[in-house]
């Protein structure tokens, strides 16, 4: 009995203070997130993403001008560097750098990512792009299973019309309400 008091009295501490750094999470905008509809080849996924949009969550509240960074480290883990600008594209640069794994039996369409040591959260590539030219996806919808948390990246800072027609339109068809996406101000190319 003391053994269980004692780690709930270390485990609430540290489960707290995560929430704190965290923050809230945002509204339910999907109760029926579906799995990944497509494999994930690891090297059309890497390099530079740009936000085309997401759901406000508190971690990027204001940010703007918002990149995503994928690069293999030493260790066959992934390198994560998120970038935005805070308040508009004229605000203070912030620049976080975490870590990504591939979950098992996933066909690489479900990471787990950590900005914050051992605590690791849901990332699934919902779906993606045809590879270009480049070898690399154009596009990717990336959500988890809560249906709090939901992004649109893709590899230009300001996609054509027919790519921004095309992630609304998946994102409806992958159940997201559309009205609590917060489309992302990114810099003319």
């Amino acid at each position: 009995m003391k053994r269980k008091l004692l780690i709930a009295a270390i485990a609430l501490p540290l489960t707290l203070g995560l929430a704190a750094c965290v923050g809230t999470p945002g509204p339910v905008g999907n109760a029926s997130v579906p799995q990944p509809a497509k494999p994930v080849e690891l090297p059309a996924y890497l390099g530079k993403w740009y936000e085309y949009g997401r759901y406000e969550a508190s971690f990027q509240k204001g940010c703007e001008g918002v990149t995503a960074e994928y690069s293999l480290r030493d260790d066959d883990r992934i390198k994560v560097v998120n970038s935005c600008y805070q308040g508009s594209l004229d605000g203070e640069f912030r620049q976080s750098t975490g870590k990504a794994k591939i979950v098992e039996d996933s066909q690489g369409a479900k990471l787990k990512v950590s900005f914050f040591g051992p605590f690791y959260g849901d990332y699934w590539v919902l779906d993606h792009g045809p590879t270009g030219a480049d070898g690399l996806y154009d596009w990717s919808i990336v959500g988890e299973p809560s249906g709090r948390y939901l992004w649109m990246l893709t590899r230009e800072a300001q996609p054509d019309a027919a790519t921004r027609a095309l992630l609304e339109s998946r994102v409806r068809e992958l159940g997201y309400d559309w009205g609590l996406v917060r489309l992302t101000q990114q810099p003319d190319s």
